[in-house]
């Protein structure tokens, strides 16, 4: 019975000790929260300075030929169309067509 009291006595004092510790840090905490200067609040960067566009140089800096022209397909291959990616699937893998009803 008395080693009953004492393992009372004990475990109180530990959950005491346990509850006025997280009691102080939560002080502590906010009194630190309180404490701290304001955060100042972020600007927007300023927009980039625009600079003058450089000035045309008369003279040879761009290539004198004429600019190449696109591919044209033959007149047969227009005509033809675009051929499949894929050939044509088997005759079993094709679904009989849906009856409607």
């Amino acid at each position: 019975m008395v080693a009953d009291r004492t393992r009372l006595r004990n475990d109180v004092l530990i959950a005491s000790t346990l509850v006025v510790a997280g009691v102080a840090i939560a002080v502590a905490s906010l009194h630190a929260i309180n404490a701290a200067p304001p955060q100042e609040m972020a600007q927007a960067t300023q927009p980039p300075q625009t600079t003058p566009p450089a000035e045309s140089k008369p003279g040879g800096e761009r290539p004198t030929t004429p600019a190449p022209e696109p591919a044209r397909p033959d007149a047969e291959t227009q005509k033809a169309g675009a051929k499949p990616a894929l050939p044509p699937a088997p005759a079993e893998k094709i679904a009989p067509p849906i009856e409607k009803k």
